[in-house]
């Protein structure tokens, strides 16, 4: 019984299935925070969209030995991917025209980001300099603009703020990821780990993380549930890093740190019930 579980639990984090209810947090925070209604199509295309997405970029990125894999266990991650993309599909259908317009260009993005399009470099994932720019990027504008947009709400000066700060939290989520990958990565990836060290690394996502906790004051209209949940946010975050290392567990960045997220969308509903 306990093999079982584990079974299914590295399958939920191999498949993606974490990383998709990490982006879905970020969705429900975002609507939570500016009050607007999420809609549900939204919500199921972006929780399943990235679900596929990631499979793709995750073991597709050489899409031949993808298609004809003969390991079971990667045949079973693609009937779900594929399953997931025909769902998320079926709720593409029902958003409204400015939504598909913004999600065009993310999905221009990620298609920039997992395929062919620089003569000297395989995708802009292989520029490990600018890799993790392009995935916040594309995680601020699937968390911020598009329910924002689909709400039928204007992009205001507050949005765009939360958007930075949006880019700044994934940047930050994703450096324990990019110091994991150094026993992996080639040198030619150039990645922030492998320009700065391991150090200079942790230092940087130290000074984003009051950098992204200031902008917050910068908004027009602001709550103490704004402040407090960034304010828990930050702690964790600062957290996180502090016990982020080159040798890692291995579900510290693929389950704690995903997480995070989760964590985050708890503790703004506990505000939001106490506050």
């Amino acid at each position: 019984m306990v093999k079982l579980l584990k079974q299914l639990f590295d399958f939920y984090l191999n498949a993606s299935v974490h990383v998709a209810l990490g982006v879905y947090c970020l969705l429900k925070i975002t609507a939570l925070l500016n009050d607007v209604k999420l809609d549900v199509h939204l919500s199921f295309f972006v929780f399943f969209g990235t679900i596929s997405c990631y499979n793709f970029v995750k073991y597709g990125v050489e899409a031949k030995k993808y298609i004809l894999t003969s390991n079971t266990y990667h045949q079973l991650i693609q009937v779900f991917s594929l399953i997931s993309l025909a769902i998320s599909l079926y709720h593409l259908f029902f958003l409204t025209l400015d939504s598909l317009y913004i999600l065009s260009i993310l999905l221009l993005l990620a298609g920039f980001y997992a395929l062919p399009i620089l003569p000297r470099a395989k995708n802009l994932r292989s520029l490990g300099g600018l890799k993790i720019f392009m995935v916040a990027l594309i995680w601020g504008g699937m968390t911020v603009l598009l329910p924002t947009i689909e709400a039928g709400y204007d992009l205001r000066w507050d949005e765009w703020i939360l958007l930075i700060q949006r880019i700044i939290l994934v940047l930050i989520l994703l450096l324990p990821f990019e110091i994991r990958d150094l026993a992996y990565d080639s040198p030619e990836l150039r990645t922030i780990p492998q320009r700065i060290g391991v150090a200079r690394t942790k230092l940087f996502g130290y000074c984003l993380i009051p950098l992204m906790f200031l902008l917050i004051f910068m908004q027009d209209f602001l709550t103490l549930i704004d402040v407090a949940s960034n304010a828990v946010l930050c702690f964790i975050l600062g957290t996180m890093i502090f016990f982020t290392k080159r040798n890692q567990s291995k579900y510290f960045s693929s389950f704690w740190v995903e997480g995070i997220p989760l964590l985050w969308l708890l503790v703004v509903l506990a505000l939001k019930n106490f506050i």
